[in-house]
């Protein structure tokens, strides 16, 4: 039996549907991470597997019980099931420790070592108006977390973090994977924040599941031009439309080569170059910092 198993839940909007037959199922320690365009239903999904929203159609289930939404509860939310939503508010003018202890049943032992997992110990002495988002991010889950749920979610827990904090937020759901036993599930728009950690990718458009799988499938063999922009730099080339990925292609210098460098982007160890090929623009990465905008090359397909 899965730790949570969703079965086609609908959701009407004005005029159309928010959701439209939508599924999944999450086996416990597995990470699965929600994708699609601003508007495709990811929070609306989210919030339907917590219990804060109503489906108009279909079941949610936790260890096999019934997740019920706000009309079949006193109280919505279920109590196994965390919600971290992308804008959150903490009480003001408060310590943190203040803000945690309101709603901390642990001992004292339990609860420094859970200040520890969220890298906030060093924050309990300072009032909510004196944090950065990172810190304030990591206080709403720690406080989340106090309540020892089984499934933790989080909408777009990366956005608006910088390279370091979002490190720091990344070694952190590490840390309660591995201590805690709790699965997450997320939603977030960088290609780079979910391939690499999730197990399962969904991917939503419209309010409907287009493609799902492990994060290299969806990657290497998207199902359209959608599925492929939301995963990273793509082209679609060739009569047959072929989509292929910037690292499928070779690229050299040639002054009898069958493409024109539109447009260079330094991207660290490498260059991602933009050549006119034809009618078509290929993404292609580079690591030879003599290419300059103009310059005719020869591109080639590696042998796969």
């Amino acid at each position: 039996m899965p730790l949570l198993a969703v079965k086609k839940i609908s959701k009407k909007g004005v005029g159309t549907f928010q959701l439209k037959d939508v599924s999944l199922a999450l086996e416990s320690g597995q990470r699965l991470a929600l994708v699609g365009e601003t508007g495709s239903g990811k929070s609306t999904v989210m919030k339907i597997i917590a219990g804060l929203e109503d489906a108009d159609a279909g079941t949610v289930a936790l260890d096999g019980e019934p997740v019920k939404g706000p009309s079949g509860v006193l109280v919505a939310g279920h109590p196994r099931i965390a919600y971290l939503p992308q804008y959150f508010e903490l009480q003001k003018f408060l310590r943190v420790e203040q803000v945690l202890d309101y709603s901390n049943h642990l001992s004292a032992t339990q609860a420094n070592n859970l200040f520890r997992y969220c890298k906030i110990n060093h924050l309990l002495a300072r009032r909510t108006d004196e944090l950065s988002g990172g810190e304030r991010q990591r206080i709403a889950l720690c406080r989340l977390l106090i309540s020892n749920p089984r499934l933790l979610l989080l909408d777009e827990p990366f956005s608006n973090l910088d390279r370091i904090m979002k490190q720091t937020l990344k070694d952190v759901l590490s840390e309660i994977e591995q201590r805690l036993k709790i699965t997450i599930m997320l939603v977030s728009h960088d290609p780079q924040d979910t391939l690499a950690w999730a197990d399962w990718m969904l991917v939503l458009k419209n309010g409907k599941v287009i493609q799902q799988g492990v994060p290299a499938e969806l990657y290497r063999n998207p199902k359209n031009e959608y599925v492929a922009a939301l995963l990273g730099d793509y082209a679609v080339s060739g009569k047959n439309e072929h989509i292929t990925r910037p690292e499928d292609w070779k690229i050299e210098k040639n002054k009898n080569g069958n493409g024109r460098v539109e447009a260079i982007a330094l991207m660290g160890s490498y260059h991602l170059v933009r050549v006119k090929k034809g009618r078509d623009t290929i993404a292609v990465y580079s690591q030879n910092p003599k290419l300059k905008m103009g310059d005719t090359v020869k591109l080639e397909l590696k042998k796969k």
